[in-house]
């Protein structure tokens, strides 16, 4: 891990293997473990991630300052200052969206996309994100413990466990993730927020495209992959085994996709 310094701020850099530049982003409360897991390191490519402000290493800064436009501004300054030319840029959940801004607002710093479990298609505050708004909103009302208990006994809570049992894993550890003023913040305004492009800006993107999508998942649903990979031309949707059903499968499926793409994407 290295140190990015931007706007007084410490974020953490992650740089791994070598080869073609490929920056994966990770999703909301997240940090770089999460597209490490998922990247195929057999290739001769370069795994880098800037984990955003509040996420792994990074300082967070004014709470009022965490958005998706932010952390993507964060992310091309970093792009900017490491001179790697137009390179592979892609994302999980959160990540894909600051992908997907930076492809519309900065097209010089990408050459191709990669758009994994997206939980925004255009438009902000999706309802798809309205659990994690629920856990912010607890998260900023209450103690930890008082907060996780009033999550076990809401209903979305109730229908999480049968119908997506990794998004409800996922939010019950956002009860222990410190600091807890930090995940708050990071939860309500995140899930209001969106990637702050339009759906004609997505339909006028002209490089490779690979969106990857599941089933059983509440948060990311597949209906967003479907749609982003209909609205950019030419893009490949590729359907993976969901992480709730089997999650050792997921992971080896993904990175199996994600490396069919990186072979057929020109250096």
């Amino acid at each position: 891990m290295s140190v990015f310094q931007r706007h007084g701020l410490r974020l953490a850099v992650h740089d791994r293997g070598s080869g073609m530049p490929v920056v994966f982003q990770h999703g909301l409360c997240g940090d770089a473990a999460q597209p490490a897991e998922a990247f195929p390191f057999e290739l001769p490519a370069r795994c880098l991630t800037l984990e955003c402000r509040g996420h792994g290493g990074s300082e967070a800064g004014d709470p009022g300052l965490l958005s998706i436009a932010t952390f993507a501004d964060d992310l091309a300054g970093w792009l900017d200052s490491l001179a790697l030319g137009p390179a592979v840029l892609g994302g999980i959940s959160m990540g894909a969206a600051i992908a997907l801004r930076l492809a519309v607002t900065r097209p010089e710093l990408v050459r191709a996309l990669v758009l994994a479990r997206p939980a925004w298609i255009a438009e902000a505050a999706p309802a798809n994100m309205a659990p994690n708004a629920q856990v912010g909103a607890l998260l900023a009302r209450h103690g930890a413990e008082e907060a996780r208990a009033l999550f076990e006994a809401s209903d979305t809570a109730r229908e999480l466990a049968t119908s997506a049992p990794d998004n409800l894993a996922s939010l019950r550890g956002f009860f222990t993730r410190e600091p807890q003023a930090v995940t708050a913040a990071l939860l309500a305004r995140i899930s209001a927020d969106g990637p702050g492009v339009s759906r004609t800006d997505i339909a006028a993107l002209r490089i490779p495209t690979l969106v990857i999508g599941t089933e059983v998942d509440a948060i990311h649903p597949l209906g967003h992959a479907e749609t982003l990979a209909a609205l950019i031309p030419g893009a490949r949707l590729a359907r993976i085994t969901p992480k709730a059903l089997d999650k050792p499968r997921y992971v080896q499926d993904f990175r199996a996709t994600l490396a069919q793409f990186l072979s057929e994407t020109p250096a």
